[in-house]
């Protein structure tokens, strides 16, 4: 009891509408569990920050010009960087390498299981900085890393929210508490949808007009339903009834019923709300007894995709409406 008394205070402090996430980083530590990384030397610097999803190919650090040297990016060295830097006399070989390892460089790694010069190993050694190797080639591992570090690097907020996974949409639901955004999911769930995230939603800037949103790890599966208490989804529905992220395609805002308010009951005017730098598609749904929520809220995903597939319903109705008063 004492556990699902911690988790519920749990889930009530996760709900803080809007928060940024703080100054992030990836440790080396977690760089080298993630791509299966060798180190070769600097097991005691491991737990250096990454700050940067941004990766430097050194070429012209190793032929001498570090005025512009990008320092506090993971250094890549490939074959074509350290073919030429064998081809340097000794002290050359040394001052650079003691130049490429900086006090802010996170780390080195060598690609394509090349052998590490003793120069660079002695300088991350004063430096104090890992020096990791793969058997990936260069473009393939700076492809595989900088995608890793953006996705874990990008820009977070937290919402108060549920998300869901709807024909493969993913959709937002916000509104105030207690208006029902669990008990949608829930049945949205029975209805063969998937469950990506209810209380908290991390949503993330993955790219330029790109949101995808995930559950913290803490409440991940978990469904609170009040007067129910927490439910585990992937333990009552299986695995198939989750997602652990998803890409946010719109919102829908349900709020209490006004009856002064004026509802948009034409769908012309399509309102658009902004999180972090993306602006997507918005929707307010009333909330009053006897409207089904979940077939709404399913509805609306099918309408969603048949707009990106050109086929708008209210926008024919209107133009069958103009001929229709122009005959």
């Amino acid at each position: 009891m004492a556990q699902i008394s911690n988790r519920v205070k749990v889930m009530e402090t996760v709900k803080e509408k809007g928060r940024c996430n703080p100054l992030v980083q990836v440790t080396v530590r977690q760089l080298i569990k993630q791509f299966n990384l060798e180190l070769v030397a600097g097991e005691a610097f491991i737990d250096r920050g990454i700050m940067t999803s941004d990766i430097s190919r050194p070429g012209l650090e190793m032929a001498g010009f570090f005025t512009y040297y990008p320092a506090r990016r993971l250094q890549l060295l490939g074959r074509t960087e350290l073919s030429f830097f064998h081809s340097l006399p000794k002290e050359e070989r040394i001052i650079r390498m003691k130049k490429l390892c900086s006090n802010e460089t996170p780390c080195v790694l060598l690609s394509r299981s090349l052998e590490a010069p003793e120069e660079l190993v002695d300088a991350a050694m004063e430096s104090g900085l890992p020096v990791l190797r793969t058997p990936l080639k260069t473009t393939h591992a700076s492809s595989k890393i900088t995608n890793y570090l953006e996705t874990l690097l990008a820009r977070m907020i937290s919402i108060h929210g549920v998300l869901v996974d709807i024909y493969g949409i993913g959709v937002l639901l916000t509104g105030d508490s207690g208006v029902g955004k669990s008990e949608t999911a829930l049945e949205l769930v029975k209805r063969g949808h998937r469950l990506v995230a209810d209380d908290s939603v991390e949503i993330r800037q993955t790219s330029e007009d790109e949101l995808v949103g995930n559950p913290p790890e803490l409440i991940q599966h978990l469904l609170e339903i009040r007067g129910l208490g927490i439910i585990d989804v992937m333990t009552l529905f299986g695995a198939g009834a989750v997602r652990n992220y998803k890409k946010i395609s719109f919102t829908i805002h349900l709020e209490a019923w006004d009856p002064k308010k004026v509802y948009d009951r034409l769908g012309l005017d399509e309102e658009r709300i902004q999180l972090l730098d993306t602006t997507i598609p918005n929707l307010t749904i009333p909330v009053r007894p006897g409207r089904n929520l979940a077939v709404i809220v399913e509805v609306a995903a099918m309408n969603f995709r048949l707009k990106r597939m050109g086929i708008n319903a209210a926008q024919e109705f209107s133009k069958r409406l103009d001929d229709n008063l122009k005959a």
